[in-house]
C-alpha cells in the first residue's frame, strides 16, 4: 500500500519537474547562444542582443510546445483519429480504464501499421490523446492491450507528456543553435575582434565555444533520454497499481519486444513517446551503463523484472 502514494505525489513531482526543465532549458538555451554568438566576435552588447533573441525564440517554443505539440506529434506519426462506432472494443477499454484511475476520457487515434507499439501525447489530462498501431490491437490479447492502455493512461495522469514534448522541442532549439554556429564560422559569419591584446584569451573563448557547440547538443539528448527511461518505468508501476495485474504488461512487453517489425513512422524525435523501442533493428547493442545512456527505453529485461517483483511481492 505504501507504493500508491508515492505514485500520486509522483504526479505533483513531474508538475514541478515540468516547470523546472523548461526554466533550465531556457538558461541552457540563452548560456549556450551568449557564449556562441561571444566567441564569433561580436561585442558583449551584440552578444546580448544575440542571447535576447534565442531567450525570445526558446520562450515561442517553449509555448508551442506546450499548446501545439500533440497536433505536431500526431501529424508526423500519421494518426487518424476513431471514435466509438469505429472501434467500440478499443473505446471502451480506454473509458473503463479512465473511469478507474479518474482521467478524463482522452481522444483515441489509430496508425495504420502492423508494428506493434502505442504512445501518448498532450500537454495534460483535459487535452491528452492515445495513440495505438493497427499492429497492438491485433497481435495482443484483452488483458495485455489493457496493461499498454493503463500504461500509456499512466503517462498522461503522471504528466510525462507535458515533460516529454517540451524536451523534445528545446532539444532540437539546443541542436539549431550549435547548427547556426559551425555554419557562421565556417562561412565567416559575426566579426573578428582584432586587437592583438585580446587574441589569445579570444583563441581561447572559441575553443571553449567549439567545444559548447559539440557537446551541447549530446548533453540535451541524454538529459532527454534519461528523463524518457526514468518516465517509462514510472508509468510500468502505474499501470500495475491501475489494472493489479502487472504480469499482463510484462506479457505485452515480452510479446512486443519479440516482434522485430520496426514502425514505419517513428523517427528519432518521436521514438521516445512510444510504448517500447520503435527501432527494432536499431537499438543499441553495447552492454553496461555506457549503452544504457542512448537508449530511449529501459532494457525489457529491466522493466519485466520490476513488473514481476510487484507481482511477487
Amino acid at each position: 500500500m505504501a507504493s500508491i502514494p508515492t505514485a500520486y505525489n509522483q504526479v505533483a513531482s513531474n508538475k514541478f519537474r515540468t516547470m523546472v526543465i523548461m526554466v533550465l532549458f531556457t538558461a541552457f538555451v540563452v548560456f549556450v547562444a551568449f557564449v556562441l554568438t561571444s566567441a564569433l566576435g561580436y561585442s558583449q552588447t551584440e552578444a546580448i542582443g544575440f542571447t535576447t533573441i534565442f531567450l525570445i525564440i526558446a520562450l515561442i517554443m517553449n509555448f508551442a510546445s506546450f499548446y501545439f505539440s500533440d497536433s505536431i506529434i500526431l501529424a508526423i506519426s500519421q494518426a487518424h483519429r476513431v471514435e466509438m462506432k469505429d472501434n467500440p472494443e478499443l473505446y471502451r477499454l480506454v473509458e473503463n480504464l479512465c473511469i478507474a484511475s479518474g482521467l478524463p476520457q482522452p481522444r483515441i487515434y489509430i496508425i495504420e501499421d502492423t508494428a506493434p507499439n502505442a504512445f501518448a501525447t498532450g500537454r495534460d489530462p483535459k487535452h491528452s490523446a492515445v495513440v495505438f498501431t493497427t499492429g497492438i490491437l491485433q497481435k495482443l490479447n484483452r488483458l495485455e492491450l489493457e496493461g499498454v492502455v493503463a500504461h500509456e493512461l499512466s503517462h498522461i495522469g503522471n504528466y510525462d507528456i507535458r515533460v516529454m514534448a517540451v524536451v523534445t522541442i528545446l532539444v532540437g532549439l539546443v541542436a539549431l543553435m550549435a547548427d547556426m554556429f559551425f555554419r557562421m564560422m565556417w562561412f565567416g559569419g559575426g566579426r573578428r575582434d582584432n586587437d592583438s591584446n585580446k587574441g589569445g584569451a579570444a583563441a581561447i573563448f572559441m575553443i571553449v565555444a567549439i567545444v559548447l557547440a559539440i557537446l551541447s547538443p549530446l548533453i540535451a539528448q541524454l538529459i532527454q533520454l534519461a528523463i524518457s527511461r526514468r518516465r517509462e518505468l514510472l508509468a510500468d508501476s502505474s499501470a500495475a497499481l491501475l489494472t493489479r495485474t502487472p504480469e499482463s504488461l510484462a506479457s505485452a512487453l515480452l510479446k512486443i519486444s519479440t516482434d522485430k517489425e520496426p514502425l514505419e513512422v517513428a523517427n528519432k524525435g518521436t521514438a521516445h513517446l512510444y510504448f517500447a523501442n520503435p527501432f527494432k533493428d536499431k537499438q543499441s547493442g553495447g552492454v553496461g551503463w555506457f549503452a544504457n545512456l542512448f537508449n530511449t527505453h529501459p532494457s525489457v529485461e529491466e522493466r519485466v523484472k520490476a513488473l514481476r517483483s510487484m507481482q511477487n511481492g
